[in-house]
């Protein structure tokens, strides 16, 4: 039977993100590395530069033995929550350069059709009046 374990967002486990209190995020896993920073052979500020995201590829560069592995598990509080996806936050800035490019566009492509008719219009009255 699978043990059931605390499912953290990457957002709550970023906010764990100072000497004391700091949680790492490894292979989906969340660990309370907090007790630990003051022995880690690496120093604190290694640890505290891989919170708030995902540390797995540092974690796996620095070539930590087996036994570092083992003693990691021992911190191990949760699994990261991958069924979480957070919302894109888009800032004022951004969504006034998004609406001003939609306008560009919309002006650059009703300008032809309409021109087009406008012409189309005027050739027709031409005609008709030469009649």
């Amino acid at each position: 039977m699978p043990t059931l374990s605390k499912l953290y967002s990457m957002q709550e486990a970023s906010e764990h993100n100072t000497k004391d209190d700091c949680w790492v995020v490894i292979d989906g896993k969340v660990y309370d590395v907090t007790t630990y920073l003051d022995e880690h052979p690496g120093g604190d500020d290694v640890v505290l530069a891989a919170t708030g995201k995902d540390a797995t590829e540092e974690f796996e560069d620095a070539g930590h033995s087996e036994s570092a592995k083992e003693l990691m598990e021992t911190f191990c509080i949760g699994e990261l929550d991958t069924t979480f996806i957070p919302q894109l936050e888009i800032s004022s800035k951004k969504q006034t350069d998004y609406a001003q490019k939609l306008m560009d566009l919309t002006k650059q492509y009703w300008v032809v059709p309409v021109a087009v008719v406008s012409v189309s219009v005027v050739l027709g009255f031409l005609y008709l009046r030469k009649k």
